[in-house]
């Protein structure tokens, strides 16, 4: 088999109130990746994009100068945007991604570390029928399960998550009117399989992603993971023709006393009495999982 041509990559982050120092660290890291992997030919020309959807912009005159050094050093090219709005993950994204022209795209959480040879590994992966891969997350992995052999999975993780870009517009990007900020890589990844692509993980490519444990060993947890986790579920649910498993989550969140879970429930039921509600797909529950509360098999 002949080798695959090098191919051209855009690496785009979205922020919101991200330290100058992280964001130096995480250019400095995905330069680094960059670069072996253009040495090891399987990356072609490569740009870096950032979108702050921060109040006030995250970078400015020193430190936007740095990261661009950094990047250009590596032979990339960097572009800076400050929205002006919290326009949420995948807005942001799909923003970000708007006109692009490179053959990859790869959605990269600000507080995501790049192995050094952690691009090179996704750009070997991405072969012609897949439509999404992630990434290994360190120290904490993630457990949903996968094939071994395949890297076959259920969904991929938006932390570090690659695409082809032709894959991106045929599914219209991110779908950030129904997901603000959790649940939107599920849908992309169910998405992008009902299309009969493939979605896998990819163990060999590492990234640093920084989740802290409490002392009783539980993932810290921030505010806004609790909301938008919660209207992820309900919405997920109501989306894949899943009305069974929407009820069990409603009536659940309502005979606790968790506000959080309160708060999604009364939002799905806002957007469903305005007909701000998509029309159920995977009628068949074809990709689809619904599994003790989570969206694939977990290995532990």
């Amino acid at each position: 088999m002949p080798p695959r041509r090098p191919r051209s990559l855009r690496i785009q982050s979205v922020l919101y109130g991200n330290a100058p120092e992280d964001l130096l660290r995480s250019a400095a890291a995905v330069s680094r990746s960059a670069a072996l992997a253009r040495a090891g030919t399987s990356l072609g020309g490569w740009s870096y994009s950032l979108g702050d959807c921060g109040t006030v912009p995250a970078l400015g005159g020193e430190h936007l100068e740095r990261i661009e050094q950094i990047v250009t050093a590596a032979d990339g090219a960097f572009s800076y945007r400050h929205f002006g709005a919290n326009l949420g993950h995948g807005g942001g994204h799909n923003e970000l991604a708007d006109g692009a022209t490179e053959d990859l795209v790869l959605l990269l959480n600000p507080d995501g570390i790049l192995d050094p040879s952690a691009l090179a590994a996704l750009l070997e992966a991405v072969t012609d029928n897949v439509g999404a891969a992630d990434a290994r997350q360190l120290p904490i992995e993630h457990p949903k399960d996968y094939d071994s052999s395949t890297g076959d999975t259920s969904w991929a993780s938006g932390a570090c998550l690659i695409t082809p870009r032709t894959v991106f517009e045929e599914l219209g990007g991110i779908d950030h009117t129904t997901f603000f900020l959790y649940g939107d890589d599920v849908d992309y990844s169910w998405r992008a399989r009902l299309l009969g692509l493939q979605v896998i993980h990819v163990p060999e490519a590492r990234m640093f992603h920084d989740k802290r444990l409490t002392t009783s060993g539980d993932s810290v947890v921030a505010e806004s993971d609790h909301v938008y986790s919660s209207q992820a579920s309900l919405l997920l649910a109501h989306k894949y023709s899943r009305p069974d498993v929407l009820r069990s989550l409603r009536t659940s969140f309502l005979k606790g006393d968790n506000p959080y879970a309160h708060a999604a429930v009364a939002d799905f039921d806002a957007r469903q009495a305005e007909g701000r509600l998509v029309a159920p797909i995977d009628v068949d529950h074809a990709v689809g999982q619904f599994i003790n509360g989570n969206y694939a098999r977990h290995r532990y």
